[in-house]
């Protein structure tokens, strides 16, 4: 059918039967290794289009990562993909293998994260502790900073910014006590904030909130070393606000500050021990929204909320095969709107809303050649 004629009809059908499902998902584009390979996460920049990294594949190969070192690539929302840069372990000192979506930064400027490269020291070994980059929208890139186990190492997201342009993000190793630190970013300075403690668990990554404060997950820490949720100021003064319990334990992945005001994050434990999407008030209550049972889905990656009020996000595995896009209302009524197979993509990350209202992410494998995809997921919104 007519791509114009099939947005006519389900406009009707959404005028005429609220309920009507009018969803198409498309696979924009299927990775073959020498273009890179797993995927991270999407963001979108001015141009409408998506920039992304792979986390291996790519130009570059040698002993330090025989597949390839990663790329930085954009992505059209038709699905032309042009790699814009291919890591290299080589010289010593560069970051190679990124790890986690980018972040557009108020300056125009990318910023994202390496979990490998950059200073060689014998906590980190020949591999280093990873690097923080930038990277101009035509693909130059920049190294801002070269972890060394004291100041941290082994980021897994990108930083976030602040309103004042300063960035600030979290990794998962090094510091004082060994469990990470959260640190900020200014153009002429980095500076070790704090270091997470076996209390407070190292953080996922940071979200920031309208009170100016950023909010994170931990996997561990916390009174039963469940995981905790965590407050950071942007002075450094680190609270841990919620410890988890056996039966919602191991957050996974981001929180997000909704229209509400409440914090929403999604765990890898809960009822059923296949995760759970929760809801954090501002007087530390936590509620459960929504416990995963494998069928729907296991342990689901971080949420966005759309513009239609309601609750998106993937899960890593499960539901049919190999993972699933569902749609979650602030009550808890959860609808599975995509369950993946192998030619389609394997485990799903994270989902980002484009400007033109559709649903976009990756898969870190699965697809034609086994190597991740592309997807675009359009339900009329």
């Amino acid at each position: 059918m007519d791509s114009h004629l099939r947005g006519v009809l389900c406009g009707l059908a959404i005028l005429i039967l609220p309920t009507a499902n009018c969803q198409t998902f498309t696979t924009l584009y299927n990775f073959n290794g020498s273009d890179g390979s797993a995927p991270n996460g999407l963001a979108q920049g001015p141009d409408g289009n998506f920039y992304g990294t792979t986390n291996s594949g790519g130009a570059n190969k040698n002993n330090a990562c025989s597949f390839g070192c990663g790329t930085v690539f954009e992505i059209t929302t038709s699905g032309v993909l042009t790699t814009l840069y291919n890591f290299n372990s080589l010289p010593l000192g560069s970051g190679y293998e990124p790890i986690g979506s980018l972040t557009l930064a108020s300056n125009g400027d990318f910023y994202g994260v390496t979990e490998a490269g950059g200073i060689e020291n014998p906590t980190c070994g020949y591999y280093g502790c990873g690097t923080i980059f930038k990277m101009t929208s035509s693909g130059t890139i920049t190294t801002v900073h070269r972890f060394n186990f004291t100041d941290g190492g082994y980021p897994v997201t990108a930083p976030v910014e602040d309103s004042n342009g300063a960035l600030y993000g979290t990794t998962d190793f090094g510091g004082s006590d060994g469990q990470g630190t959260a640190y900020r970013v200014r153009p002429s300075s980095f500076a070790t904030l704090d270091s997470f403690d076996i209390y407070s668990g190292s953080a996922y990554g940071l979200t920031l909130g309208s009170d100016g404060n950023f909010y994170g997950t931990s996997a561990q820490g916390g009174f039963d070393d469940w995981g905790t949720i965590i407050r950071l100021t942007p002075a450094g003064t680190l609270t841990t606000l919620y410890s988890f319990t056996r039966k919602n334990a191991l957050p996974t992945g981001a929180l997000l500050e909704a229209s509400d005001g409440n914090l929403y994050g999604v765990t890898c434990g809960g009822t059923f021990n296949a995760g759970t999407v929760f809801r954090f008030t501002s007087s530390r209550v936590l509620f459960t929204l929504h416990a995963f049972n494998y069928t729907d889905g296991l342990c689901p990656n971080s949420l966005i909320q759309a513009s239609d009020g309601n609750f998106y996000g993937t899960t890593g595995d499960w539901g049919s095969y190999y993972g699933t896009i569902f749609k979650l209302t602030p009550d808890g009524t959860l609808t599975t709107l995509h369950s993946f197979v192998q030619t389609d993509g394997q485990g799903p990350t994270s989902l980002v809303q484009g400007s033109d209202g559709n649903f976009y992410g990756a898969t870190v494998a699965g697809g034609a050649y086994g190597y991740g995809t592309i997807f675009q997921l359009s339900t009329g919104l």
